[in-house]
């Protein structure tokens, strides 16, 4: 029998917010577009509430975006576009059990973009039918606000905009609490949620184990390519009154309020056009959670709450990150040794052979040339972060997804290569089309998200034990054609590199044109 279709049939469920029905396809019940919040430009959200049967066929609108995207990239990162309107807080479910009493484990994905972009349906690779179907775990992907819309600090022109510099973190706790509420109707347990994110949604899923409103409603975390140090957003004790005050004076208004209710194109241009000047003299832009009362700031400076540590974590990066999206000048399977070593010297300089050696250690398998292409932006931050978590008492588990796709000669893992293989959804994207390789791959990977948001540890028949991080010492699984854990493995690779180049910074990163 082919692939069952079913509306009429599927119930009518009766949320805290309202009635919703959904459908049901090919062994899995989907609702698409549940409002979870309202609110108004700039303020906190309230739940959701409507009159008569809501009918989540349809995903809801993204949030509008800054920067209008040009499509690019669509064989290593496959994207979708969908309409955009600031009232976006919204919800998508895929589980394939409607029974209270299931209690199956809840995944809550939280997408990449940074604090600026993306949505919940942004990748071909974020359905969640395979977590549902395959995983027996129900899928949450979530819209909450973004940018300007989301974090511009108004706080200093009055009491109403307290917290509009986390209003896009608030409504990602008002979409926890209605999973809360709500969850169980849908077949699963309140009490085992597991929040996931990539690159910005890595970021959101740290951000969320420091917001105390947050607390007891997701149990365990994952962080995807989400950890770089510093303070990329510049806030400190600084404050949203030299932005605001000069995009009110672009737009001609004398009154804060405003800006609560010009059109959104006209209030993004204004931003876009006073804030580079104001970055670039060291002033605050915003673009991100602020630290106060309501967050608790990033664990590099403020450290990790008490609660954080209560809470499971895997965490890790890819190999190349984002110095792997161009393509490389060089065809590495037709260099000598001899060559390799002469491109080497040439970002190196004298150090090069010992870079060389440093990195054939860590990765035997792989072509000298391909350290050129080694994360320097995430993978050490990622240690440093889990380090730091396990010494306050926290379990963290670390990865690197370190496949070389079968592409421009040869291509190291970019950003965002490893969220098929965690969905189950490699067969959905083109790329990962690699005979026996992806299969056995997405089993680990995709086993291992199932078993850290069943049990907490990734641990499965399928892979090696993998231990948790300690504060000084770091085991990381290594997914690639032989999947292995390492340990230390790849600190020497870095302390040599360092030796000559300094890490990458957030801000040269987003000074490029990267991906989510």
């Amino acid at each position: 029998m082919g692939k069952i279709f079913d509306y009429d049939g599927v119930p009518v469920l009766h949320t805290t917010s309202g009635d919703l029905k959904g459908y049901f396809y090919d062994g899995v019940y989907i609702y698409k577009g549940i409002p979870y919040a309202y609110a108004d430009r700039f303020q906190m959200p309230v739940p959701s509430k409507w009159d008569g049967v809501k009918d989540a066929t349809n995903y809801g609108f993204v949030c509008p975006l800054q920067n209008q995207d040009t499509p690019n990239g669509e064989l290593m990162v496959p994207h979708r576009y969908w309409p955009q309107d600031e009232h976006c807080q919204s919800l998508n479910i895929w589980t394939n059990k409607l029974d209270p009493e299931a209690k199956k484990p809840v995944l809550v994905w939280f997408h990449g973009g940074g604090y600026a972009a993306g949505s919940s349906i942004e990748q071909v690779a974020y359905d969640g039918v395979s977590i549902a179907k395959k995983g027996d775990s129900i899928l949450v992907s979530v819209n909450h606000r973004l940018n300007i819309l989301g974090y511009l600090d108004l706080s200093p022109f009055g009491e109403k905009y307290k917290n509009s510099a986390n209003a896009g973190h608030a409504d990602m706790v008002a979409a926890l609490q209605w999973v809360h509420d709500n969850i169980a109707l849908f077949g699963g347990d309140p009490e085992n949620v597991t929040i996931f994110g990539q690159s910005g949604g890595g970021m959101k899923v740290i951000d969320l184990m420091q917001i105390p409103s947050a607390d007891g409603l997701f149990q365990k975390g994952l962080v995807m390519s989400g950890v770089m140090e510093g303070d990329p957003l510049g806030a400190g004790e600084k404050d949203g009154t030299e932005i605001v005050t000069a995009m009110m004076k672009e737009l001609g208004f004398d009154d804060v309020a405003q800006l609560e209710t010009v059109p959104y194109p006209q209030l993004a241009a204004a931003y876009a056009k006073v804030s580079p000047a104001i970055a670039q003299n060291g002033g605050y832009i915003g673009g991100g959670p602020k630290k106060g009362d309501y967050f608790c700031g990033n664990p590099f400076d403020a450290g990790f709450r008490e609660h954080a540590h209560q809470i499971p974590m895997m965490i890790g990066t890819v190999y190349g990150e984002f110095a792997t999206f161009a393509p490389a000048a060089y065809d590495k399977n037709k260099l000598t040794a001899e060559e390799i070593l002469e491109i080497l010297k040439k970002v190196y300089g004298d150090n090069a052979e010992k870079v060389l050696d440093a990195f054939k250690e860590a990765y035997p398998e792989k072509n000298g040339v391909d350290v050129l292409a080694i994360d320097r932006a995430m993978r050490e931050p990622t240690v440093k972060l889990a380090k730091l978590f396990a010494k306050g008492g926290g379990k963290a588990y670390l990865y690197n997804f370190a496949l070389e796709f079968p592409f421009q000669n040869g291509k190291p893992a970019w950003h965002c290569s490893d969220i098929p293989y965690f969905f189950g959804n490699s067969d959905l994207v083109e790329i990962c089309g690699i005979p026996d390789v992806s299969d056995k791959l997405e089993s680990e990977i995709f086993g291992a998200l199932l078993a850290f948001a069943k049990n907490g540890t990734p641990d499965h028949e399928g892979l090696p034990h993998w231990p948790e991080t300690e504060a000084e010492d770091a085991d990381t699984m290594v997914f690639d054609k032989k999947t292995e854990v390492k340990h230390n493995y790849d600190d020497k690779v870095f302390a040599e590199i360092n030796k000559v180049l300094k890490p990458w910074s957030f801000m040269e990163l987003m000074s490029d044109n990267i991906q989510h």
